[in-house]
């Protein structure tokens, strides 16, 4: 069941819409002011990788310096393929 999020071009709202089925007929409005005049925002995640088991484990950065300014790494705990 994907969750889309908007932001309202009115009244600058954000709201998500959940679609449960695709013949669904959903109502694509802002809650706020029912504006039908929105663009579609990236969502942000939020989720953990792993067994929980490892104490400490987290996402490790690395930045260092490249051609074209700073880089940046991550290292997300988990499975590797």
């Amino acid at each position: 069941m994907p969750i889309y999020e908007f932001k309202c071009l009115k009244c600058n709202e954000y709201f998500e819409i959940l679609v449960t089925r695709t013949k669904e007929d959903v109502a694509m409005e802002c809650p706020k002011c029912k504006s039908e005049e929105f663009e579609r925002v990236l969502s942000t995640t939020s989720y953990s990788m792993g067994d929980g088991q490892a104490k400490g484990a987290g996402v490790k950065t690395i930045s260092k310096q490249c051609s074209g300014g700073s880089c940046t790494t991550y290292e997300v705990p988990g499975a590797t393929r």
